[in-house]
């Protein structure tokens, strides 16, 4: 994972990289882990459709320049992230 401004370059399966703009990251105590949710740029110029969000898991480096993004492994996982989620944009909601 490669971390610009608000940017980070995921690699999918296949090798293919997509420009991606990070929504927000935050640490869970409760997984010990690191989480960032983000989306493919581009994606909020869309009218039509909603706006697929990703989250992973990831480690950032000592320099915090890169890091490695890894799936989120447990339905408590998810859980967690949807609650924050939910939070975040409640939040949007009321700026």
């Amino acid at each position: 994972m490669d971390h610009g401004e608000n940017n980070i370059t995921v690699v999918d399966e296949n090798g293919n990289e997509q420009l991606c703009e990070v929504l927000f990251t935050f640490d869970s105590e409760e997984f010990g882990k690191s989480y960032v949710l983000y989306y493919p740029v581009g994606a909020e110029e869309s009218d039509d459709e909603e706006i697929e969000i990703h989250a992973s898991a990831f480690t950032p480096t000592e320099d915090n320049e890169d890091g490695e993004l890894m799936p989120i492994e447990t339905d408590e996982e998810w859980d967690m992230i949807e609650e924050m989620l939910e939070t975040f944009l409640a939040e949007q909601d009321e700026e």
